[in-house]
């Protein structure tokens, strides 16, 4: 099965997962699971907008970072840039944080609230270089402009 073809299987078992939950840490641990089972990635969470930080949500893979700054590595670049960061090597991200020397390419979504703030955002990361693209990308903002109806619209 191509990539194409899993993420429209994956938006309709999201959408399905998650119709009607308002229990945010559930939705975000079950759509963690499910993108992570689909996808066959290496980590996959969510990290919650926590004043000028971000902190570890729920999650699929390896121990990871607890703490990450505004604007520091790739997740709090996404969220300064309000926009999608994809990073084909890692190692060639300025001020990349290793939470595992396993992680090679990385793409994070951030995840907005009615209010059109960042509230947390989708960080996965693959063991192999050049894992993402705008497949990946198109596919994962309409998986997290579904959670976010779900659990932050209000």
């Amino acid at each position: 099965m191509e990539k194409k073809e899993k993420y429209e299987l994956l938006l309709q078992q999201v959408e399905s997962l998650i119709a009607g939950e308002t229990n945010k840490v559930g939705v975000l641990a079950n759509v963690s699971a499910a993108i992570h089972e689909a996808m066959v990635f290496f980590w996959t969470g969510f990290y919650l907008v926590n004043d000028d930080e971000l902190i570890l949500g729920p999650f699929q893979g390896s121990v990871a970072c607890y703490h990450i700054p505004y604007n520091k590595g790739v997740c709090g670049t996404a969220w300064a840039r309000r926009q999608t960061v994809v990073v084909p090597d890692v190692e060639e991200f300025p001020g990349h944080i290793a939470c595992s020397s396993l992680s090679r390419s990385e793409i994070v979504v951030p995840v907005f609230n009615a209010s059109n703030e960042v509230v947390a955002v989708l960080d996965i990361d693959s063991k192999e270089l050049a894992t993402f693209d705008e497949v990946d990308q198109y596919y994962l903002e309409r998986i997290v402009q579904i959670v976010a109806l779900s659990v932050y619209s209000e």
